[in-house]
């Protein structure tokens, strides 16, 4: 692939609207500009957990597991921006829907079942996933309501739907193989 950006900077975007690759102008709050920040939001902290678990995989060689799945999230969530950029263009397909799938069921095996509403944190690692399926959760409520104003094609919402419940495992397969214990909610005391 050659050089797209020659320029970083090209001031079309200085009165609040930006270009879409159909060549569409929209206001900078559009739900589908909304909808691209959000997926580059979660790819961003998806980035920071992935250097965290490369960080850790030398003490803990159970996480490179989890980066084998995950990696290969942060290009299709930028396959997905691309969708939501380009409203024609189709990128994602359904095996990619499944391998989270397979993933999901893979790891549920080892976890066993969930007993209780678990809690964010434990170590930099599981909180950072629990960040990561917040994000996935909120890119997929943006991109549900750019669906609702301009219909979505392809398997988005299912791929950013499924990375949540991924990212929900993964937080806790985490914990497990930092051999760390959920932090399990505890309601408050009834008056």
């Amino acid at each position: 692939m050659g050089f797209r950006l020659s320029k970083i900077y090209t001031r079309t975007g200085d009165k609040g609207e930006t270009g879409l690759g159909d060549g569409r102008r929209v206001p900078k709050d559009h739900p589908r500009v909304e909808a691209i920040g959000e997926v580059d939001t979660l790819n961003s902290q998806l980035g920071l957990l992935l250097a965290g678990l490369g960080e850790q995989s030398g003490a803990c060689p159970g996480l490179e597991e989890v980066i084998t799945v995950l990696a290969p999230c942060q290009h299709r969530l930028f396959d997905l921006g691309g969708e939501l950029a380009m409203p024609v263009y189709q990128a994602l397909n359904e095996a990619e829907v499944q391998r989270l799938e397979a993933a999901i069921d893979l790891w549920n095996e080892e976890l066993g079942p969930l007993e209780n509403f678990i809690l964010p944190g434990g170590s930099a690692l599981i909180a950072q996933a629990h960040v990561c399926r917040s994000l996935a959760r909120s890119a997929e409520r943006r991109c549900q309501h750019l669906n609702a104003v301009e219909p979505l094609q392809g398997v988005g919402l299912a791929y950013i739907n499924r990375l949540s419940d991924l990212l929900f495992v993964a937080a806790r397969l985490i914990a497990k193989r930092q051999d760390i214990a959920e932090i399990l909610w505890q309601a408050a005391a009834k008056p």
